[in-house]
């Protein structure tokens, strides 16, 4: 079994660079022909989701993304994977419109938390737009788990590490990070959620503990037993 994976990337591009070698590093191989083959959509022209999201303003979002889909699904891909939490929302609307399967990020992560931390209580670091959908509050609740998102101060150095940080191009602000960390865990919360790819660099790129879910990894190993791949 060797399938086509789909990667609509772009939402942003540092994002997708990391999913791609997440995917590699994942994978038991030993040469070329034994890694998972991938067809990456690096697609940046995609409206801002939370923004979309926020001004429920969903056609230009949605018209895109079905299109990207579309164009996956013609290329021969048998699977989709989606490195931004935020356009979850959309992929939601949308799955019933393709013939392939949506490797879901967001359900993925939540069962996995709900097996190693049973009834925790699950801090939720993300966008506006993914606070504002219950994306991950939803889902979370499925499983029994107990939600907990950031006051209006704290959601606000969230957006700043997102959009004023990583997405320019910019290391994280640590000094301003620890007070984040020092806010969730006094509320004590057994794990968090780097519900955000651009999130998902930090921790890639500063080496955070376990403390810090990664969606993204969840959804790379995810990507290489789909394909018929061995995890290493």
């Amino acid at each position: 079994m060797d399938k086509l994976i789909g990667v609509l990337g772009g939402m942003g591009s540092m994002a997708s660079q990391l999913f791609y070698k997440m995917v590699i590093d994942r994978t038991e191989a030993q040469c070329d022909q034994e890694h998972v083959r991938m067809l990456i959509l690096n697609d940046s022209s995609m409206p801002d989701r939370t923004k979309a999201i926020l001004a429920r303003d969903y056609e230009k979002v949605d018209d895109k993304m079905l299109a990207d889909f579309r164009l996956l699904e013609k290329g021969g891909c048998e699977a989709i994977a989606i490195t931004c939490n935020t356009a979850h929302f959309f992929a939601d609307r949308l799955k019933d419109k393709i013939g392939i399967p949506i490797i879901h990020m967001i359900e993925e992560t939540s069962a996995q938390i709900a097996r190693n931390y049973p009834g925790g209580k699950v801090a939720i670091l993300a966008t506006d737009g993914t606070i504002q959908t219950e994306l991950y509050q939803k889902r979370l609740e499925k499983y029994d788990l107990i939600p907990f998102t950031p006051s209006e101060e704290m959601q606000k150095i969230v957006m700043y590490q997102i959009y004023d940080r990583i997405k320019k191009g910019l290391p994280w602000d640590e000094e301003k990070w620890i007070g984040l960390e020092k806010y969730v865990k006094e509320n004590n919360c057994d794990c968090a959620i780097m519900a955000c790819t651009e999130l998902s660099v930090i921790k890639e790129d500063n080496n955070l503990d376990d403390f810090y879910i990664d969606p993204m990894s969840v959804l790379a190993e995810k990507v290489v037993l789909f394909s018929g791949k061995k995890l290493k």
